[in-house]
């Protein structure tokens, strides 16, 4: 059983390898994510928001995994344009655009307010 789950981790590490050697978007969000928590330190943000901005990381980086998953599957299906593999490829891509646009609005509630404030002074 143990030997089961320890393959299992294996395999989901090989995959995140993967995604990161391969992926440029997963590097800019693995990039903007210690952008994040940079600021978060450095504007010293409270401690349920650092909460947010990590569920925003994680949440953000799970995705993106799942987008990237589906594009490799579509392509292993067929690699020739086909109607039902774009629109399946565009609704996935869709997804992390929209969560893009609001862990990008969260981070302007978060962040917002301590720049200005610094800019102000």
């Amino acid at each position: 059983m143990l030997k089961q789950h320890t393959i299992s981790i294996k395999h989901a590490w090989d995959g995140l390898v993967w995604a990161l050697k391969t992926q440029p978007n997963y590097r800019v969000h693995l990039t903007l994510s210690l952008i994040a928590v940079a600021c978060s330190v450095i504007l010293k943000i409270t401690y349920i928001e650092f909460l947010l901005v990590v569920f925003m990381i994680t949440v953000g980086l799970v995705i993106e995994t799942i987008n990237t998953g589906l594009e490799q599957t579509t392509d292993a299906i067929d690699r020739k344009i086909r109607e039902d593999i774009k629109i399946a490829k565009d609704v996935a891509a869709a997804a992390m655009l929209i969560y893009a646009f609001g862990s990008f609005l969260m981070a302007c509630l978060i962040f917002g307010p301590r720049i200005i404030s610094l800019l102000v002074k």
